[in-house]
């Protein structure tokens, strides 16, 4: 349906693509990867016919429509929210403006209703309503003018206009960033369903590996397809790296072997001849590139907060309401020194009311919300407002602080978070809202607070940029409670996770994967909006402490002698357990140290140069070394349980 074909475009001086080539057919779902300035948008831009190649040809199959979602900015005018959601063709949003504008007795207003039954009008009506309603817009806001709404719901109401228009190709650039956590499982799952192909740009790797079949990457100006879904693509593209890699190492040493000959032989009569056809050898061959290497996103250390008390804050009897809406009621709850916690469940549950208790930007109205000694609060969203002066450059707002980092440092995380040559001297006043979330992270990361409340940090962030708050968030020392629909981004950074239902806390000592086995949730995404409602009877309740009830008192012998067996068998138990563990913590060390001589070999197979010789043969160990490294990584995450489980028996 759609062809690139040997494409070549440069940019402001710098070669974008050369001679890259990609097809998408019909029903196809790839993802489109790659650094920022890669040229993800200018792809965009080539397929839509905005831009020309330089070079080469970008062909659509005739009479084939495109749908395109831009990041942000989507134009927003006097129409009705669902007259934007119905506006799939220039006629029909002729036609809505002609009968908003002529009276309903006109000739004029029943040619456009005869033209707006025609073009199906009618029949898009119900389908919008139903799209608008799964990107959570309730029925009062159809009606609304649409320039009326913040730009985030202008974006999901041009999203349900690209999926009432059902285009034969959907070019999608973040398109989650704009959804709340409900909104997006049902646009996922949508999706799934979607007749047309997709395309799309998106940093949520849970998202990618949940829809798209392949992942196309911009590397070296060429369009590399890698067969799979996200995991799949990081998986292939390391083997590929690694075979690279060897590739280029065993004929490296060919080189030097060939060089060697020649320069000990070239002024020897005899040897001479050889010699020559040595160098000759070294030409003819078809050199390979060096491997580029990969560069930690984040390479700094940065600043850390000052040490807080042991008990850093506590709300206590806290109830909290929106008018006669009790979100609270009786709330309590505290968090430690060195906790990283991921906040869970509902929208409307009140994680981010939650947030705004700790913060202090909601008022507690009954009760009373207790700080730890030495602690200073920091609240993401509050940063994302309330801190950048319109008229200093981003470069100043970095460093506007009572102990400003260095100009270098600064430009260095700026430069991590998309900030990069002249960008740090524009003025915050003309940056888009994703530039100022960006800078507002950047702000808090170069002075953190020792208590960091963040809320949905991730937005607006590409993967490198969500691997360097990553690699910030590893470093820092304070305590981190946090929201997001990120799961990669919970994963590497939640230790605990505390769901929230219905105005109870249910926390989990664990991080997200000991919460997914336990709440037994159908899917990753759909375990951060589950009501839990089966799991609040095994977790105490708002931090209380879960009691046994006590036994009344004079209840005689017979209960003593039935708690003396039930601890014997208790005893037992235990026992047992010990000598299971035992036994499953050798097997499980047998193993790995049976992985670790295979890894070894496999890796002394890779390095020989007559393994690239035999037909087939690398990739085969390549295959294998992947299989083994995948069930290394498995076990040993199995045995550090294991360790756990050992350590707080002990």
């Amino acid at each position: 349906m759609l062809t690139i074909s040997q494409v070549t475009k440069a940019f402001a001086g710098r070669t974008l693509f050369e001679d890259a080539s990609l097809q998408v057919n019909r029903g196809d779902r790839v993802g489109l990867v790659g650094p920022n300035g890669a040229g993800k948008s200018t792809l965009f831009s080539l397929i839509l016919g905005e831009a020309s190649p330089d070079e080469g040809k970008v062909s659509l199959e005739r009479a084939a429509t495109i749908g395109f979602l831009p990041q942000e900015n989507a134009p927003a005018g006097d129409e009705t929210v669902l007259e934007l959601a119905c506006a799939v063709s220039p006629e029909l949003v002729e036609v809505q403006r002609t009968l908003k504008a002529t009276a309903e007795d006109s000739p004029e207003h029943h040619d456009a209703l005869h033209t707006f039954d025609e073009l199906g009008g009618w029949q898009l009506e119900p389908k919008a309503k139903r799209i608008l309603g799964g990107l959570a817009f309730r029925e009062s806001d159809f009606e609304r003018a649409a320039k009326t709404l913040s730009g985030g719901w202008v974006m999901r109401a041009h999203l349900a206009r690209l999926l009432v228009m059902e285009p034969d190709l959907l070019l999608l650039d973040e398109p989650t960033n704009h959804l709340d956590l409900e909104s997006l499982v049902w646009f996922q799952e949508y999706l799934k369903s979607y007749d047309g192909a997709i395309l799309m740009i998106s940093h949520d790797r849970e998202f990618l590996n949940q829809l798209v079949g392949s992942i196309i990457e911009i590397a070296h100006r060429r369009l590399v397809r890698y067969r799979g879904n996200w995991d799949s693509y990081v998986e292939q593209k390391a083997a590929r790296e690694e075979h690279h890699a060897a590739a280029f190492k065993n004929q490296q040493k060919e080189i030097q072997s060939l060089q060697a000959f020649a320069d000990r032989f070239r002024a020897k009569a005899s040897k001479a001849s050889q010699a020559q056809s040595k160098l000759k050898q070294i030409d003819r061959m078809e050199k390979i590139d060096a491997p580029v290497s990969r560069e930690k996103t984040v390479h700094f250390h940065f600043p850390q907060p000052p040490r807080s008390g042991h008990r850093v804050i506590k709300l206590e009897n806290v109830d909290c309401a929106y008018g006669d809406l009790f979100v609270y009621r009786g709330l309590n709850f505290e968090a430690e020194r060195g906790q990283r916690m991921v906040l869970v469940g509902p929208n409307g549950s009140g994680k981010s009311t939650l947030l705004k208790l700790l913060g202090g930007s909601l008022p507690v109205q009954s009760g009373t919300r207790e700080l730890g000694r030495n602690v200073k609060v920091g609240y993401f969203s509050q940063y994302r407002v309330e801190m950048l002066q319109p008229m200093m450059t981003v470069l100043d707002t970095a460093r506007d602080m009572p102990n400003p980092v260095s100009e270098q440092v600064a430009r260095t995380v700026l430069g991590s978070f998309l900030f990069r040559g002249d960008d740090v001297f524009k003025t915050t006043a003309v940056l888009s809202g994703g530039e100022k979330t960006r800078l507002a992270l950047v702000k808090l990361l170069l002075d953190p607070p020792n208590l960091l409340l963040m809320d949905e940090p991730t937005t607006h962030l590409d993967i490198g940029s969500i691997d360097a708050l990553i690699g910030a968030l590893e470093q820092y020392e304070g305590t981190l409670i946090f929201i997001s629909h990120d799961v990669y981004f919970i994963r590497e950074v939640a230790k605990t996770v505390l769901h929230i239902s219905g105005g109870q806390l249910t926390p989990y000592a664990g991080d997200y994967d000991y919460y997914l086995e336990k709440s037994r949730a159908s899917s990753a995404r759909a375990a951060l909006t589950s009501n839990g409602e089966r799991l609040h009877n095994l977790q105490p309740q708002n931090g209380a402490r879960a009691t046994a009830p006590t036994s009344a008192a004079g209840a005689g012998l017979k209960e003593n002698r039935q708690q003396r067996r039930a601890d014997a068998e208790q005893r037992k138990a235990d026992a047992k357990l010990k000598r299971d563990w035992d036994k499953r913590v050798q097997e499980v060390e047998m193993h790995i140290l049976s992985l670790e001589g295979r890894q070894r070999e496999l890796t002394g197979e890779l390095e020989k140069p007559e393994t690239y010789d035999a037909g087939g043969a690398a990739m085969e160990f390549n295959r294998e070394l992947l299989a083994v490294n995948d069930e290394l990584a498995r076990v040993t995450r199995e045995w550090e349980a294991l360790a756990t489980v050992a350590t707080s028996s002990a």
